[in-house]
């Protein structure tokens, strides 16, 4: 059988792609392949129309690898399915992950990538932004490459989970989930590209630095983020989807239209460590 010939449209300078012409609910092995190929071109790729049901939506995230279940989130596990976190929010529940970061960077082996599907979804508002930390990397000077390039960060849940307001299920003591260190520069196991791995959400510190030291650095880096050159942006509509490199990326939800009903769905694929 001749696989379904898929186009792949970018949508921004420094990353991100629609894709069309794919049933994510029923891949062939070669389909697959271009997928995971335009995946690892554009760091984050959007699909339309996939209306999956869990089941699918887990088989689609274990193409890549065994699946994560997240330690913090609230989860569809009461239905069989602890894979599954949701992400809710209305007038009365607030939007979460609004803020720049990388996903569970505080555990020793972060996430590979997620893939995240829109149940429900605004009008209007209500986008999520990604930023590719390997084109924010590549626009900094030799020198500063080089300062980078021997820099470990300390990961935790300090600023996040730690804070009783967050949506979570569960809030464990700082020893039951401890710090870890990841290089602050890190090169894609399968691109063999460099990105910046540090985090606002997560990194707490840079060590060896003094904390003035440590934060004026860490606080350029992240005034980066958003610039918009190294940045793309997605409208969700019921049943999108999106599938993002959590290895060279972060993202963060677009907190604008508070009153809307916005449920999306999540599975995370384990990773490696970063090195």
């Amino acid at each position: 059988m001749t696989a379904p010939t898929l186009s792949v449209t970018r949508i921004a300078g420094a990353l991100g792609a629609e894709v069309s012409g794919v049933d994510l609910g029923d891949l062939d092995d070669t389909t697959f392949a271009q997928i995971h190929a335009a995946w690892l071109e554009h760091q984050v790729l959007f699909f339309r129309d996939q209306d999956l049901s869990p089941e699918r939506h887990k088989a689609f995230g274990r193409r890549f690898g065994p699946l994560q279940i997240h330690p913090f989130l609230h989860s569809r596990k009461d239905e069989g399915h602890p894979e599954i976190v949701i992400l809710e929010s209305d007038a009365d529940r607030p939007a979460v992950a609004a803020g720049w970061h990388t996903d569970v960077t505080f555990v020793e082996s972060p996430p590979m990538g997620s893939i995240l599907r829109a149940v429900e979804a605004p009008p209007f508002g209500g986008d999520t932004m990604w930023s590719s930390m390997v084109a924010v990397y590549e626009s900094l000077s030799d020198t500063m490459q080089r300062l980078l390039s021997g820099l470990v960060a300390i990961h935790d849940t300090a600023r996040t989970f730690s804070r009783s307001a967050y949506p979570a299920e569960k809030h464990p003591d700082r020893d039951a989930m401890p710090s870890v260190e990841h290089p602050v520069v890190r090169t894609h196991p399968e691109t063999g590209r460099k990105a910046l791995f540090v985090n606002p959400a997560f990194t707490s510190r840079i060590k060896g630095m003094r904390r003035r030291e440590s934060e004026t650095l860490l606080g350029f880096l992240y005034g980066l983020t958003g610039t918009p050159e190294f940045t793309c942006r997605f409208h969700w509509q019921k049943n999108s989807i999106a599938l993002w490199d959590n290895r060279c990326t972060q993202h963060r939800a677009v907190a604008d239209n508070l009153a809307a009903h916005r449920r999306m769905e999540r599975v995370t694929i384990e990773g490696d460590r970063p090195r």
